[in-house]
């Protein structure tokens, strides 16, 4: 298994230690690009499909939510499940 499933692995078991970078990772590797949202917490993240994810960075910590988690984790699972419906 690589670092990358690995990593998204960590995620669907929805710790309470996992930090923003991992999640900026993860989604990076599933293919969502990071917009600038102007010097605010909320960040979003967009794929190419131009579906958008919406969330707010913890500060002054850097340990996500874990509602954030849960709802990026429904994203990813969706998405996973529509991909694989179109093959």
């Amino acid at each position: 298994m690589s670092k990358k499933e690995k990593l998204k692995k960590r995620l669907y078991q929805l710790p309470k230690d996992f930090t923003w970078d991992e999640l900026v990772t993860v989604l990076s590797n599933v293919g969502y690009t990071e917009m600038n949202a102007g010097g605010t917490s909320g960040r979003k993240f967009v794929d190419e499909r131009m579906h958008v994810i919406s969330l707010h960075k913890s500060h002054p910590g850097n340990i996500v939510k874990h509602y954030a988690l849960k709802q990026v984790v429904a994203v990813l699972q969706e998405k996973e499940k529509l991909q694989a419906n179109s093959k």
